[in-house]
């Protein structure tokens, strides 16, 4: 099984419970705007401690408020792609990636630099500092330093939001590509029933 949650949280006056268990390696997390699924991916990744509940991807437990298990985000080893990208503004293209090498141990590593830029099509960008990008470019980048740091899994926050048509079609191809021909179970985000659709193997919705 790869993604196995069931967890609780409140913030304020509303209150987030949701339970799942997939196997698929691109599984959607859909919901109205406000619905808590940012938050649902904030738990997972061990940036926001829930009220209650277990959390497990791939065998592994990530969070168990029952059995008092509370990885911090290093050893949960998420590839969290957030909605605005979050880029180091002040770094060029391969010093972003280079960042995410450098979070993989490197008996960890599964995926090298080179074949993200060539996966990723972003060797013509290796220079170029973000705030030149565009929003597509930007994604792909974002992306790929996730997965230079050898992530177990990888959390998608709205990746083709902001995007113009021909970007989003970009991003979409890339997903595509991730969920076929790489080995890592995937977790989406989407507001659009056309691309969670498209990509995902099933759907969880958060009312």
């Amino acid at each position: 099984m790869f993604f196995d949650v069931a967890l609780a949280h409140r913030i304020g006056d509303r209150a987030i419970e949701l339970a799942f268990v997939s196997d698929a390696r691109l599984t959607a997390l859909v919901g109205p705007s406000g619905a808590g699924k940012t938050t649902v991916l904030n738990c997972i990744a061990g940036l926001i401690r829930p009220d209650s509940g277990r959390i497990a991807v791939e065998g592994k437990v990530l969070f168990d408020s029952a059995r008092h298990v509370d990885l911090p985000p290093e050893r949960r080893r998420a590839g969290y792609v957030f909605q605005d990208g979050r880029l180091f503004s002040h770094l060029r293209v391969s010093a972003n990636l280079a960042y995410g090498e450098r979070l993989a141990p490197p008996g960890d590593r599964w995926i090298g630099r080179e074949e993200v830029i060539a996966l990723f099509g972003i060797g013509h960008l290796l220079n170029r500092m973000p705030a030149t990008l565009s929003g597509g470019e930007a994604k792909r980048v974002a992306i790929g330093r996730a997965l230079l740091a050898a992530p177990r899994f990888l959390l998608l926050d709205e990746p083709f939001g902001s995007l113009d048509a021909p970007r989003a079609e970009e991003i979409l191809q890339l997903v595509e590509r991730i969920r076929d021909e790489l080995e890592i179970p995937v977790l989406l985000v989407s507001h659009s029933g056309a691309e969670v659709e498209r990509l995902a193997d099933k759907v969880v919705t958060l009312a």
